[in-house]
């Protein structure tokens, strides 16, 4: 199907809770060392660490929750009730008045929440676009809307400068916690108006809306100029509605049908995770405790950092969908961590300066950033329809599970910034571990550009391919939403 209005709107929708999650973590990574400081919250640089790794936890947590009401309530009621707890947790974390161990407890507390809605939003927001782009496009548009956090990092980090040299420290962090909760209020009005994946609803026996969803997406492409191709009913299929699976239902389809598919995708999901989380969470200490970054000073080198991991999906992400899965993921993931092997070798000698060591960074993570995102792009695509909010969850728990030990070791080994070796030692793990990321790519790799999700994966509840299913109306229009070949799926027997 032509790319439409329709299109580039659920982009806009979906992608800003991304960009506020961006500008969110920017805040609280511009403001660790702050909150270190006797008239803030006096943390130890651990203590800051664990922020983070609570976070993550939270994240874990919200995406094996939210993640199966996605199967069974939809993707639209999903990214809008996980969106509004990621905002309410998020605004929670503002109010930390005090220090001592119970305002400690009520700090991880409003990050454990904040990362539970945005655990269920990953899982969400991830099934609906791989469900209603088309097959040409999908791998471009989901790299660009995950990787459209980094244009939060850029907003969060020119704001912060501003706060951080506008308002006294002990008030500063705290504004910054509130920009995406006031800023995010307006785009659960606009998810709204966005329409449930017409595929979710066939497999739910919801036929009538299916329709709707899809007449819809039509009168937009028409509406543009674009034509709707014709169906191919070569590759119908008939399925019929089924009971809503459950984790349980997961795992079998893990070990019995796609034991390979499963270890490419928690390979890409903890390799990642845990190279974000280790670097990304403790990139302040890095320059203030080494390079002696004044705390004002160090969200304009974060800024260089975060244009360098949103150009990479920007760039590199039509050739995911071009050169393919396999050639790109693999690329990607080997590349970024040679790199960061070599830019390890380079700060342990101190031969870096901070303005050399975030020019190193931009480069490893202009890759690592599209090979990333990837990582969820995978999770969805390579699993069938009926637990495909339950694998991106699963996945994305076990990375982010792997993770969130990241920043809080990552946060011992930098100390007090007397010791290189330390940390030398633990880039080096994470660029062995980005390495192993990119040898999985390469031997279980699937090939699913350009393909119709059905054929990438098919359904559990296909009965037969039918040629004479294709007939039906219901199917014909379900195969328009995807690309020239687009899959279908028949009303339920």
């Amino acid at each position: 199907m032509p790319w439409s209005g329709f299109h580039t709107k659920m982009i806009a929708a979906l992608g800003c809770a991304w960009i506020l999650d961006g500008l969110e973590i920017t805040v609280a990574s511009s403001v660790t060392s702050v909150l270190t400081h006797e008239n803030t919250l006096g943390l130890s640089s651990s203590e800051a660490g664990l922020i983070a790794t609570v976070y993550l936890i939270g994240q874990v947590t919200g995406a094996l929750y939210f993640g199966r009401m996605a199967d069974r309530f939809g993707r639209r009621k999903l990214f809008l009730l996980t969106f509004a707890v990621y905002l309410f947790g998020s605004g929670l974390t503002a109010f930390t008045f005090g220090q001592g161990p119970g305002w400690d407890a009520y700090l991880y507390m409003t990050r454990f929440v904040a990362g539970m809605g945005i655990g269920g939003e990953y899982a969400a927001i991830n099934s609906a676009i791989q469900e209603m782009m088309p097959a040409r496009f999908r791998g471009r548009v989901d790299l660009l809307v995950n990787g459209t956090y980094w244009a939060g990092a850029i907003v969060g980090t020119v704001a912060e400068l501003y706060i951080l040299s506008t308002f006294d420290e002990s008030i500063a962090w705290r504004i910054g916690f509130l920009l995406g909760p006031v800023l995010g209020v307006s785009v659960l009005f606009v998810r709204r108006h966005l329409p449930e994946s017409p595929r979710w609803l066939i497999m739910n026996g919801r036929e009538k809306e299916a329709e709707e969803a899809i007449a819809r997406i039509e009168q937009a492409v028409l509406k543009h100029g674009g034509t709707l191709p014709r169906v191919d009913q070569r590759q119908a299929i008939e399925i019929r509605e089924t009971e809503h699976s459950t984790y349980l239902t997961l795992l079998r389809v893990l070990f019995k049908q796609y034991p390979q598919r499963a270890v490419l995708a928690s390979s890409l999901m903890i390799t990642q995770s845990f190279l974000y989380n280790a670097i990304f969470f403790t990139y302040t200490l890095v320059l203030t405790k080494f390079y002696g970054v004044a705390d004002e000073r160090a969200p304009m080198y974060l800024m260089a950092f975060a244009a360098g991991n949103l150009a990479g999906p920007i760039v590199l992400g039509p050739l995911f969908d071009i050169v393919g899965r396999r050639c790109m993921i693999a690329g990607t993931y080997l590349f970024s961590g040679c790199a960061l092997a070599v830019t390890a070798t380079l700060f342990q000698f101190g031969v870096l300066t901070a303005l050399t060591q975030t020019v190193a960074w931009c480069v490893i993570f202009f890759f690592a950033s599209a090979g990333a995102s990837s990582g969820y792009l995978t999770a969805g695509e390579i699993f069938p329809l009926e637990v495909r909010g339950k694998s991106i969850a699963l996945f994305f728990a076990i990375g982010q599970a792997a993770g969130a030990s990241g920043p809080y070791l990552y946060g011992w080994l930098i100390g007090d910034g007397t010791d290189r070796s330390r940390l030398f030692i633990g880039f080096l793990v994470g660029a062995a571990i980005m390495i192993l990321g990119g040898l999985a790519a390469v031997f279980l790799g699937v090939d699913a550009e350009r393909r119709p999700l059905e054929s990438v994966a098919k359904p559990l509840s296909v009965v037969r391919n039918s040629v004479k299913s294709a007939t039906q109306d219901t199917v014909k229009r379900l195969k328009k939403t995807d690309d020239d070949t687009p899959p279908a799926g028949t009303r339920p027997v």
